[in-house]
């Protein structure tokens, strides 16, 4: 049966009109730049909105991938380091391994491991940069399009360099400093955990080891309760999520 122009025009414009509101629903998108002069391999897992490119991928120096988010998406994106796999996906990173493969699919990195939090609301996004599992590359995060405070956030020191003996880890490779580890994942007591008689704001103060990840990067999480100074909102943006913003060189 024939169809009627005026009802066909309707049925197209109707088609385009809710084409634009879907793209403008899940219009936020990350784009993650790799600004060092050595390749990281980044690591997504999400907690909400499904897998993102399979959850890891290989990102030379001076090239950017976009990530275009589902709607209410909500997850972490961090940096691998110092990788070696076959051609088949399998091997292993000196930092933010995730089960030794190249996609992560749904696993999460091992720390220590610098991160990038998310949380993508209807009407107001939540971010920020995290030291609490441990630090391992420089990381920022600069929001752009959006409307709010929506400050950058990140840690663009090199703790690597002043990391306290306790909680150094050291590539099997060359053995130098590849990473921080948190003290909560070192001496895991309630103090530096935030845990038991320590479970709560009142409690769990800034240890001295904190205060190290706090004096370098002021802008980033370092423990568990630290989120007056850490945590960041912005409405209706993208993100570009740098590694190495200073342009750090090999080490």
């Amino acid at each position: 049966m024939a169809v009627p122009l005026r009802s066909l025009l309707y049925f197209l414009l109707l088609n385009i009109l809710i084409s634009h509101i879907s793209v403008e629903v899940s219009a936020a998108s990350i784009m993650i730049y790799n600004k060092c002069q050595f390749p990281v391999w980044p690591g997504i897992l999400s907690s909400s909105g499904g897998l993102l490119a399979k959850g890891g991928f290989k990102l030379a120096p001076k090239t950017a991938y976009t990530l275009r988010l589902p709607p209410l998406w909500s997850g972490r994106v961090w940096g691998r380091s110092g990788c070696h796999f076959d051609k088949t996906g399998r091997g292993m990173c000196d930092t933010g391994d995730c089960g030794g493969s190249l996609f992560c699919n749904g696993l999460g990195g091992e720390p220590p491991a610098t991160l990038a939090e998310f949380t993508i609301g209807q009407n107001q996004d939540f971010y920020d940069v995290s030291l609490v599992d441990g630090y391992n590359l420089p990381m920022q995060i600069i929001p752009y399009k959006g409307t709010g405070k929506c400050p950058l956030v990140g840690c663009l020191s090199d703790l690597n360099l002043k990391c306290p003996a306790a909680l150094q880890v050291r590539s099997v490779y060359n053995k130098r400093v590849v990473g921080c580890k948190s003290a909560c994942a070192v001496f895991n007591s309630p103090e530096y955990c935030c845990t038991g008689s320590f479970g709560s704001p009142e409690t769990c103060k800034p240890t001295s080891f904190s205060k190290i990840f706090k004096s370098a990067c002021p802008t980033a999480y370092s423990y568990a309760y630290d989120d007056p100074t850490s945590i960041a909102t912005c409405t209706h943006s993208n993100y570009l999520i740098t590694f190495c913003p200073n342009n750090r060189r090999p080490r």
